[in-house]
């Protein structure tokens, strides 16, 4: 995706980080990164079970930026977190 995309699925995000679909798939791919011990190279010690337990409206920009560096990511291989990522950006992507 180019910045252009990323910058209107942001700011698309910030508009909604209060719905409650966009709320649950940040959930699930916070989970998701719990389960699957996955660690970003900028917040290598994030603890994302806690995360996504306490997940609050100003939380979604955060994690949606996560979701963006997985979807582009070539070293998460994962299907499974790549799949929560992909869902987390299509909630905000225009039908």
């Amino acid at each position: 995706m180019d910045d252009k995309k990323n910058q209107e699925l942001m700011a698309k995000c910030e508009t909604m980080k209060d719905d409650p679909a966009l709320m649950k798939e940040c959930k699930i791919m916070l989970d998701t990164m719990a389960e699957k011990k996955v660690e970003l190279e900028d917040d290598p010690n994030q603890d994302y079970t806690n995360m996504a337990e306490n997940i609050s409206a100003d939380d979604v920009p955060k994690v949606l930026e996560m979701a963006l560096k997985i979807a582009k990511s070539g070293k998460i291989k994962d299907p499974e977190i790549k799949i929560a990522a992909e869902r987390l950006i299509r909630t905000l992507e225009p039908l």
